[in-house]
C-alpha cells in the first residue's frame, strides 16, 4: 500500500515575552507566552529533507521579540492577528498560520502605610494576580479567511450553596447519594468565537467574562450541565460579536466530613475537598445562525 504525507504544521511553542511600557515613572506590563504554528508547501521538507520552503521555529521567535517592540502589545488577539497575518503574507511557502497566546496578570503594588498610601507616583512595583489566564488562538490562512477564538482558563468558582443533584440513573454500582443542597466549584476553562476579526476585544473579554461570572452566581443549579449552559447563554444573548461558546468545566467536589466520631455537628459547615478524581462536563452553546467555524477551533 502506498503512504503519503499528511496534514502537517510546524512552529515555536511557548515564547515568554514580557513587554514593559514606561510612560515616565508609572510602568504598564504584558506577560505572555506565544506560541505559532505554520503549514503550507512543506511536502519537500518532510520527504527529501529540502528545507528550503520552511520558516525556522527560531525566525519565529524573533518575530515576536520584534513585533513587541515595534507594534506594542494591547489586546492579545490583535497581537496575534499581526502575527498571523505577518508569516502568511509574507512567506509564499506559508499558506496558513495559527497564533496561540495566554496572558497573565499582574497587579500594582500600592504602599500600605504612611502619608503616601496607595499608588505611588512611582508605580513599578508588581505582583502576580490570582485571577484566570486570559487565551485566543488566531488563524489566518493565504485565501484570507481568519478566525479568532477568546478564552481563559482555571476561573475558579465556588457557590457554597444553591446546588442540588438528584435524579440520576441509579444501577447496581451506584453509591452517590441524591444532594439537594450541596458546594458547587469548577476551574473554567471557557473559549468563544467571533463573528468576524474586527471586535473590540478588551471590551469584548471583560464583558463576556462578567457574563459567564453573573450566570455562574445567579443559577440555582439543578446539575453542573445546567449551569454551563446558562452559562454559554447568557454570554451569546449579551454579546452579540461572539456566536459560539465552548466550556470545560471540572466539578470540583466538596465532601461533608463526619464529624459524629468527635461528637460534632456538620450542618454543611466542614467540607474535604477532592482534588481527583473529578466529574468533567464540557459543552458547546451556539448561536442557531453561527457561521461556518472552518478552522477555528483546530
Amino acid at each position: 500500500m502506498p503512504v503519503v504525507l499528511g496534514p502537517n504544521r510546524y512552529g515555536k511553542a511557548e515564547t515568554r515575552v514580557v513587554r514593559v511600557v514606561r510612560d515616565g515613572a508609572v510602568h504598564s506590563i504584558k506577560d505572555l507566552n506565544v506560541s505559532s504554528a505554520l503549514s503550507g508547501d512543506m511536502r519537500d521538507a518532510h520527504l527529501t529533507g529540502d528545507n528550503a520552503a520552511v520558516l525556522p521555529t527560531d525566525t519565529q521567535k524573533n518575530t515576536v521579540y520584534a513585533f513587541a517592540k515595534k507594534h506594542g502589545v494591547d489586546q492579545i488577539e490583535d497581537f496575534a492577528l499581526l502575527l498571523a497575518r505577518h508569516f502568511v503574507d509574507s512567506q509564499p511557502s506559508i499558506h496558513h498560520a495559527r497564533v496561540e497566546i495566554e496572558e497573565y496578570f499582574w497587579d500594582r503594588i500600592p504602599v500600605e502605610k504612611g502619608p503616601g498610601r496607595g499608588l505611588r507616583d512611582e508605580q513599578h512595583s508588581f505582583v502576580r494576580s490570582g485571577r484566570e489566564v486570559r487565551t485566543c488562538v488566531v488563524h489566518h490562512d493565504r485565501d484570507g479567511r481568519t478566525t479568532v477564538v477568546s478564552g481563559l482558563k482555571d476561573l475558579v468558582v465556588l457557590n457554597s450553596t444553591g446546588s442540588e443533584f438528584t435524579g440520576y440513573i441509579q444501577d447496581e454500582y451506584t453509591t452517590l447519594q441524591p444532594a439537594t443542597d450541596r458546594v458547587l466549584a469548577t476551574a473554567v476553562a471557557a473559549r468563544w468565537r467571533h463573528v468576524s476579526e474586527e471586535s473590540s476585544f478588551g471590551e469584548s473579554y471583560d464583558e463576556v467574562r462578567r457574563c459567564l461570572l453573573d450566570a455562574f452566581a445567579r443559577t440555582h443549579s439543578l446539575s453542573l450541565q445546567q449551569t454551563l449552559y446558562a452559562m454559554g447563554e447568557q454570554a451569546l444573548n449579551t454579546r452579540r460579536e461572539i456566536c459560539e461558546v465552548r466550556l470545560a468545566m471540572p466539578n470540583k467536589h466538596h465532601f461533608l466530613v463526619d464529624l459524629a466520631p468527635f461528637g460534632l455537628d456538620n450542618p454543611g459547615e466542614v467540607f474535604y475537598a477532592a482534588d481527583r478524581p473529578y466529574g468533567l462536563i464540557e459543552g458547546t452553546v451556539l448561536n442557531d445562525d453561527a457561521p461556518a467555524a472552518h478552522f477555528a477551533w483546530e
